[in-house]
């Protein structure tokens, strides 16, 4: 991959968008955001999904930790990254375009109804009763995913940002050099906080839930009003550890919560990382 290919993916994974040369070979361009999102006309015919819950987190801040606590609950299905925002929909004729029109439905209208169908199979698969998704870049569309389950429920998982921005260059030194790391991170940490101050939801932090996990997973399911269940705990192994997908790393390969690593030191905060980790409450101001 060409350094022009390498900026054009990364333009697409933060932005959704790709550059795409006019009048030249046609490649994997992702068309832009629908120009009119709106909720669904009858949310009890156009959503088969009830109160589908999105964790709402940075890369590297203990999704895949949460996600398997959850999935090891009865009632919640807490499959891997599901990445359902990138699923599109092309009228491909006028005529198609014209003939949805007159039933209602616009280019955003039936994207929300593909997501909604791909989830919900998802769910009915799994024989239980509520959908758990913790794609990370979720974070980036939380008004689009909100717009389109007015009943979600949102959680939300921080993590110490220095932390995460360590983690992020850990999971692939080769990809990306330490600063390049923390500023990359950076995008997905704005982008959690945009979605907590638009939101209502619970947050709770990776460094609570490795050291009292009960505690934190009670609260969840309170937030959520299902029964806790102590099997949570021991997750057990995991069906999907694949990189883009989730976490694939030993810890989460144990089967139960591990220690978290230390915190940094106030003075190992890179200026870039400041103003988050003080608006997180890691870092006094």
């Amino acid at each position: 991959m060409n350094w022009k290919q390498k900026v054009n993916s990364a333009l697409g994974e933060f932005t959704g968008f790709h550059l795409a040369k006019i009048g030249g070979e046609a490649g994997p361009a992702q068309a832009p955001e629908p120009a009119e999102v709106r909720p669904p006309a009858d949310a009890r015919t156009d959503r088969l999904l009830r109160a589908p819950v999105f964790v709402m987190s940075p890369v590297r801040s203990g999704s895949t930790l949460l996600r398997a606590l959850l999935n090891a609950h009865p009632l919640l299905h807490a499959p891997h990254e599901l990445h359902v925002r990138r699923l599109k929909v092309d009228f491909g004729t006028s005529l198609a375009e014209r003939a949805m029109h007159a039933l209602g439905h616009n280019q955003a209208d039936l994207e929300h109804l593909l997501w909604d169908r791909v989830l919900h199979r998802e769910l009915l698969r799994s024989g239980k009763s509520h959908i758990v998704d913790k794609t990370p870049a979720n974070a980036f569309a939380w008004e689009r995913i909100s717009t389109c389950w007015p009943d979600a429920r949102f959680v939300f998982l921080l993590r110490h940002p220095v932390s995460i921005a360590r983690s992020w260059h850990e999971a692939d030194p080769v990809k990306r050099t330490a600063d390049e790391a923390a500023a990359d991170a950076l995008r997905y940490m704005k982008a959690v906080q945009r979605a907590r101050k638009g939101l209502t939801g619970l947050t709770v932090r990776y460094e609570d839930l490795t050291a009292a996990p009960e505690t934190e997973v009670r609260k969840i399911c309170e937030y959520l009003a299902i029964p806790y269940e102590p099997g949570m705990l021991k997750y057990g192994e995991q069906t999907v550890l694949t990189k883009g997908l989730g976490d694939w790393k030993d810890k989460i390969r144990s089967g139960a919560v591990q220690p978290g690593r230390d915190l940094p030191a106030d003075d190992d905060v890179p200026d870039l990382l400041r103003p988050m980790c003080e608006r997180w409450g890691y870092l006094s101001s």
